[in-house]
This record gives structure tokens, sequence and C-alpha cells, in this order.
């Protein structure tokens, strides 16, 4: 990539496009960045800001660069079943999982109650009873108009479409894997919404230039910027918890499948990439937005996703203070979605998924392992940012 000012990148041989570079620069050029930005491997467009940037700011969020999937992330834990306990046809297991987990534009027909379906999962209930009484009091809700509650709790423990995906993975010792990716549903959708028309409002009230429009921000000690951050943490919250609630209805459907109870060899590793928090680097504590990246501090487990058709990766921070200990969230888009569906045909993608139990209709096209950077270039380009800890291969993915 080349030489931007006030960037550190990692891109070493991988593809930065033109329309990214351009964003890069707008970015590092905005008044309220608090130091370098810094680009990860599977950098590609986004909205405003690229997708694959770490951006610390002083006194200010851009919520455009947090995104509309506020606290959209992964969620990983290790099974007790291993590859030969796995029927050759996995066709069964992937209908059990779509049964019990919505995808797409679905919800389940009413709130979970997992208390219900086994004895730990009062952890999960009292997790969502709270979560229901801090958005009770949220104030943003008063900038919202009309929102449908029924359909915010309803959503949880749901996938979503797009590149959200419930995946099977093996690893390197024939070790069942769980892998899921989903985000704080159409309620997260809502706030980003209206916090990104709130930046706008704001710096146009106070005449600032912008070199994009999406790269507007709320300025601290505002009641707009008040507002997105309660609701912003209360979204990260759900975000996290729909994860987990996912990940509890995954192993009840393999309980089902399997007629015996599934075990778990390793807590669960449940990660935000797309969110802001106030974190301590260089000496001074500034907001940190990760848009399309993980945290990596030292020690810290990560997951790094791969397409539906190659291999995915847990990882280990090595805490590198250049990157705000952060690594990529994934391979990173080649080509936008509506090239992937002129470049690749239905044959192109069975062909690059062959040996996973997936769709393969015009319906995932744009998610085609072609249309992402190839993943283990991106794992080279960060190889001072995280080590790895276990290598996946995906043999069953459930897309919405």
């Amino acid at each position: 990539m080349e030489l931007i000012k006030n960037v550190q990148a990692w891109t070493e041989g991988v593809e930065v496009d033109h329309q990214a570079l351009n964003q890069i620069r707008n970015i590092a050029g905005l008044p309220i960045v608090a130091g370098h930005v810094a680009i990860m491997p599977d950098v590609h467009v986004g909205k405003g800001a690229t997708v694959g940037s770490v951006i610390p700011t002083r006194g200010a969020i851009i919520p455009s660069a947090v995104g509309v999937d506020i606290g959209c992330g992964m969620c990983a834990v290790r099974t007790d079943l291993v590859a030969r306990d796995l029927p050759d046809n996995l066709a069964r297991v992937r209908s059990a999982i779509e049964s019990l987990v919505p995808v797409g534009f679905a919800s389940h027909g009413k709130e979970l109650n997992p208390t219900h379906e086994a004895a730990h999962g009062r952890v999960l209930k009292q997790r969502m009873d709270t979560l229901y009484a801090r958005f009770e009091k949220l104030a943003i809700l008063s900038v919202l108009g009309s929102v449908d509650a029924r359909k915010i709790w309803k959503q949880l423990g749901t996938l979503g479409g797009g590149n959200h995906f419930i995946e099977l993975c093996l690893d390197e010792s024939g070790a069942v894997w769980v892998m899921l990716h989903s985000g704080s549903r159409n309620i997260g959708k809502t706030i980003g919404e209206a916090a990104i028309g709130m930046a706008r409002e704001a710096c146009a009230k106070a005449g600032v230039g912008l070199p994009d429009r999406d790269l507007a921000w709320l300025n601290e000690g505002s009641t707009a910027f008040s507002l997105y951050v309660e609701a912003l943490q209360w979204a990260q919250d759900y975000a996290a918890l729909n994860r987990d609630l996912m990940l509890f209805r995954v192993m009840r459907a393999l309980r089902e499948t399997f007629k015996r109870e599934i075990g778990t060899t390793r807590g669960a590793v449940n990660c935000h990439h797309n969110y802001a928090t106030i974190e301590e680097h260089f000496g001074s504590k500034v907001w940190i937005t990760r848009k399309g990246a993980v945290s990596a501090r030292e020690g810290q487990l990560g997951i790094i996703p791969g397409s539906m058709g190659a291999k995915s990766y847990i990882v280990r921070g090595k805490g590198n203070p250049l990157s705000y200990c952060s690594c990529s969230h994934g391979a990173g888009r080649r080509h936008s979605r509506g090239a992937a569906k002129k470049l690749f045909d239905l044959q192109a993608l069975a062909t690059q998924t062959a040996g996973v139990e997936c769709r393969k209709d015009a319906g995932v096209l744009d998610e085609i392992p072609g249309a992402y950077k190839d993943i283990d270039a991106v794992m080279a380009a960060q190889s001072d940012l995280v080590s790895v800890e276990h290598t996946l291969k995906q043999v069953l993915c459930v897309k919405g």
C-alpha cells in the first residue's frame, strides 16, 4: 500500500484498491483523529470509513465508522465431537441448526426463554432481563421514532443475512468447532442510522467541512453524543448476547441430532469487530473505533474467519502497540457483492465450496470464496499482530 501520512498499515502482499486508499486518506486527515490510523490487511471500501480500520479519536466518535451493525463479531467454541463422529452427509445437521436459529429477516415466534432448554440457560436469561431493563431506560429512544420492542427481543438468538454465518469446522487435530458471525440485528441498524443522522446534522450546524458526509462525528459533551454512547454500549452487549444465544441453540441442535449431550473442551471466544470503546494507548485515553478489526492485546484470544470454502483461525494477540493492539476481522472482500455476481456463476460456487455442506444457490453467490482475499496472505501480513492457536476448516455453513 502506498504511504499515506498519519497511517500505519499491515498490507504487505495484500491488494488495496484505490477507493479504499481515498477513504483512508479522508479518515487520517480528520481533525479529531488522535494519532495514526491503523489499517489491517483485510481492508476494503466501507461506508465513509474503510472496513479494516482502527481509528483513534479524542473527544468524538464517528458513528458511520462504527457502522450500523453495532457490535457485529464472532463466537467460537470447541466441542467434544471429533471428525469421525460426523456423518458423511451433514444435510440433517444443517437442517437441525436452521430449525432452531432463524436466518435472514426471520425471527423467533416469541422471545426465547433458555431456562426451559437447559439448567445453564438461567445465566443467559438473567442477561436478557438485564438488557431489557436497560433498553427501557435508553434516552435515545426519544429520537428513534416508533420502535417495535417485540421484534427486538424476538431477534435475540437469530443470525441475520449477508456475510453472517454459522459453521461447523474441524481443527488441525480433527476436533469439531462451532463458529458463528452476527451482530445487533435491526435494533443496531436503527441506532446506527439515527446516530449517523445526528452527526451529519451536528457537523452541518457547526460548519464543519467534511471530505465525506459519512465521516461526520459527534462531539463529547453534546446531548447527541451522550445519547449515542449509552445506546452504543447497550447494542454491543445485545450483539454479544445474540451470539451466545445462537451458540446455545446450535449446541441444542447438535444434542438433538447426535442423541447425546455435547460437551465443550474450552470456553467460548466471543469478540466484537465493529465497535467503539475507550482505551489507553501511548499514555492517553482515547476512543478506539474498530471497523472490521479485532482487539488483540497480548495473550487475548480472537477469531479471524475466512470465507465459507476456505480456512479460519483462532488467534492469540501479541499486543502490538502500533496497531492499537488489533488485528484483522477476516479475509476482507476483493469484489463487491454486485461484482461477485457478475464474475462468478453457480458452477464456480459449487467448485469453490466442494466438501462443505451449505447453500449453493444464486442467493449466496455474492459470498463465494473468490469474492474474498486470500486468507493466507492476510494472515502472513499480520504475523506481528497475532499468533495462530488453531486452524479451522469449514465442513458445514449456514447462511442467511
